[in-house]
Order: C-alpha cells, then structure tokens, then sequence
C-alpha cells in the first residue's frame, strides 16, 4: 500500500479522512489526551501517534510488508502465521491503551450506585466465584489481568468488533499477563503477552506473530449483560471498580453511535459478508469445527432458539434489558447459550404468555444467564457453553464458513 495511505491507518486520521472524527477521540483519549487537547491541538505539529506509526522499521528486511511500528518491541517478527501486511497500526503505541493489572472490586451494593440497572458488564464465573467487568472500564483498558478462584484469566474487550472474551492465562506450564499491542488485525485487538511478547490475535486467542505463534490460549465462557442480570444470578459476585491507578473518563462512551446498524466498522478494509449488516449483533458459537452465528436481530423476536452445533444441541436465551455501551438508553438485549441438558433430563424451551423463558417440562423460569429464577427447578444453572457477542463483519472475515441460523442454505 502506498506510503500516504499507510499514515491513514491509525484509529484518528482514518476518522478524520472519512468524516467521523468522534469515533477516532477514544484512541487519543485512551492515551491520556482529552477531546478538549484534540479541538486545540494543531495536527500538524502534535506529537501524536501517528510519529511512532512511521518510523523507520528496525529490521530491514520486513520492510515494505509492515504498516506498523518494530520500534521497542523484543518479537521475533520473523515468526508468523498471517501475512504481516494484514497488521496494522490502530493509532497507540504498546500499552498506549493500558491493561489493568492490579484490579480492584466492589460489591454489587456499591456498583449499583454507578451502574443502574440496564449498564452492560461482561460477566465470568468460575466454579461459583462470579466477577463483573463493566464495558465502560473495558472501553478504557481493553485488557484486565486477574484471577478468579485461582485461575489466572485475561479479560478482553475489543470496541471495535465488540468482541469481549475471556482467556485462561496458563498455556504449557507457564502462566502469561498480556497488554494492548496497539495494533490491529481485521479491526480487531492484537494483544500481547509481556513474557515473550508474542502477539495474539483476540478473537480467536491464537498467537500469530513472534515465539509462541500457533499456540491457542483457552477461552472461558463469558457473556455481556446488563448489571441487574449480573447482581440477580450472582447476588455475591464482586463488580470491578473505577480505581485502576489510571485516570480515565469512566462513564462517557468514547464511540457515541459506532453500533449503528447502517454504519461501516473502523479500520475495516476487506469485503464484508453481505449475510447480514456489518454492524449486526451475532451470537457465535463453535463446536466439533462447526461455525454458527444467530443473529440478535432474529433472536429479539424468538428469545429461545434450539439447535444442534458440530453434533451437540444447544439453547440461546435471549432478553432484553442491556444497554448499548455505544448509544445512551438504546436496549440490544443480550444473549447467552446453554447445554440443554441438567442432571441428565433434556430440557425443551419455549416463551410463556408473559414473555418468560421456562422449560416445558417443569415451566421453570430461567434468564438470560441459565440460571432457573422461579419454579420446580429454582436455583438450578444450565452448562454454559462458550460462545461470543460479536459484529457480524468482525466474526465472518475469521469465520467465513459459518452457517447463520435463519437464512436459507
């Protein structure tokens, strides 16, 4: 690609190029600039992201394959899985947009006050310890490194692509802690680990640059919900603060209106798959190397979809009431999906005349998280099944062979 186009590929001058400057003040805030130093700030002789963008490579021989910066990185670059020339600078430079390494909870009670009801959170829960990362702090830092009973895991979010996954942080023996690249990959994180400084490619947790390319991290179930699901299946669960160490605006969106459905991704420059909007809401699930996505568009209507995914039935549970991280008082709803099976009886699922999710067996009313809040099987909680909350063109361009329920084959 051509120099001049190469300066372009930052999350500000891309924006500013097509005319959506808004979105593109997230990357500046998120380096510790305000919007305010962006509006007096002469582009021209700021000291931007874009000067690290440019610099002169320090491995000659990748150059004229590379639209991002070697500079201070230990990668062994020559190592690789995916063109190189697919990578891209996003506009901060390593850890540009910090992670959290130290972070700090509250209870429910106390987040409540910040939260409400409708705010999304990204919830994990592993062997009965539940903890919520709220999408406002995500916005900010992208990556948490935490542990949850004693399983070390990352916490991920990518705004872009809307992708928030959740990895095991042992791989091989060793245990990783992962920063924010800076960089991009179809739009989407490139992650970093600090031990090797691998790159990783978030959404689908495989290492594509540097020493341990090829080498899959494990994902854990993790699903974006609104807070008052959260506190109701897990009353005792904790809620990650706004004391990070690190100053940042949380509670304002820093991509006001970027969810639109007509609008086009950032930073996105391959053909989308003309299945669906590229903005669409898809619940994807893999399983067995089959790929199915369920989109929140038909889901919204249905609110219990049965399937079978690489030979193994599912249910997804859909329900309104989360708030867009994206547009102030818009409800997406949310998804999740489950095992269909509990203490060895297969479950059927259907919507009662109040609009409640319940069993056909025993008319259990059960949320959005599995869990049966009301009737013979109260308390209960169905087998999550690891899946994402993803834009359609952000999962299609990894996954161009997914079938999508509801479409004609």
């Amino acid at each position: 690609m051509k120099e001049a186009t190469g300066k372009l590929m930052n999350r500000r001058n891309v924006l500013l190029a097509i005319g959506t400057a808004t979105v593109g003040l997230a990357a500046v805030a998120a380096c510790g600039r305000t919007p305010e130093d962006e509006a007096v700030e002469p582009a021209a002789t700021a000291v931007t992201p874009e000067a690290e963008a440019v610099q002169p490579s320090p491995t000659p021989e990748l150059d004229g394959d590379i639209r991002f910066s070697t500079f201070g990185w230990k990668t062994d670059f020559t190592k690789h899985s995916v063109p190189l020339s697919e990578i891209i600078s996003g506009g901060p430079g390593k850890d540009g947009i910090p992670p959290i390494d130290e972070p700090v909870f509250i209870s429910s009670g106390e987040a409540a006050e910040l939260l409400g009801d409708r705010k999304p959170v990204v919830a994990v829960e592993i062997d009965g310890e539940a903890k919520a990362y709220p999408i406002e702090i995500l916005m900010w830092h992208e990556i948490v490194n935490d542990t949850i009973a004693d399983v070390p895991v990352t916490v991920t979010f990518c705004p872009l692509c809307n992708t928030a996954i959740a990895f095991d942080r042992r791989l091989d023996g060793s245990t990783y802690d992962f920063g924010v690249s800076g960089n991009l990959r179809y739009s989407d994180l490139i992650m970093y680990d600090r031990q090797t400084e691998s790159w990783w490619q978030q959404i689908t947790g495989t290492a594509i640059v540097g020493e341990l390319t090829g080498k899959k991290l494990t994902t854990i179930p993790a699903a974006i919900v609104s807070f008052a699901d959260f506190r109701s299946t897990h009353p005792q669960g904790v809620v990650l603060s706004r004391e990070t160490g690190i100053s940042r605006p949380y509670g304002r969106n820093p991509y006001p209106g970027y969810d639109d459905i007509s609008r086009s991704p950032f930073l996105f420059f391959e053909p989308v798959d003309g299945r669906l909007p590229a903005m669409e809401r898809v619940v994807t699930v893999t399983i067995n190397g089959e790929d199915a996505a369920y989109p929140f568009s038909l889901l919204a209507e249905q609110s219990v979809v049965e399937d079978t995914v690489g030979g193994e039935p599912i249910v997804i549970f859909y329900q309104p009431g989360t708030e867009s991280p994206f547009a102030q008082g818009a409800d997406i709803g949310a998804g999740g999906v489950f095992t269909p099976t509990l203490d060895g009886q297969n479950l059927k699922f259907t919507v009662n005349d109040a609009g409640q999710i319940v069993d056909t067996e025993t008319q259990s009313q059960w949320n959005v998280l599995g869990r049966a809040i009301a009737g013979p099987l109260a308390g209960k909680q169905l087998q999550s099944v690891v899946n994402g909350n993803h834009f359609w063109f952000a999962w299609a361009v990894f996954k161009p062979d997914t079938r999508v329920f509801g479409l004609s084959e």
